[in-house]
């Protein structure tokens, strides 16, 4: 069946969906601040793509029929920052309604200050001054 008219149109659909969601459209072009931050777009992309049709050959009314649509939606999730050399994750989501929800985002501050903790518990065993 290629070349059929109803594949044709599948495939039109289909390479519009392609040309509207490409990886520029989940991340999208950096944006560098004045004092160095690189500020990088992040983006969650959903879409539906859906086709039908007949192809009524016989009677007064024969032919192809069909139609087919697509949608795209694009939600911002948050910006990726960056800075001396380090990169975080800057959510713009409404906060977490559930405890796992909430963990999970607390987790990389967490992470964070027991790293740094442990950096200054070395520093202290290595003679210098406690940090306080």
């Amino acid at each position: 069946m290629a070349g059929h008219p109803i594949d044709d149109m599948m495939g039109t659909v289909m390479e519009k969906v392609r040309t509207m969601v490409d990886s520029n459209t989940v991340i999208g072009e950096p944006i560098t601040t004045p004092d160095g931050v690189m500020l990088v777009p992040v983006s969650r992309v959903s879409f539906g793509f859906v086709s039908g049709g007949s192809d009524r050959s016989e009677g007064a009314k024969g032919g192809v029929w069909g139609g087919s649509g697509a949608g795209v939606k694009v939600d911002p999730v948050g910006f990726l920052m960056i800075r001396d050399g380090t990169a975080r994750l800057v959510s713009i989501q409404p906060p977490a309604f559930t405890t796992a929800d909430r963990v999970i985002d607390m987790l990389p501050d967490l992470l964070e200050k027991v790293d740094g903790y442990v950096n200054k518990f070395a520093t202290s065993k290595e003679g210098g001054e406690p940090a306080v």
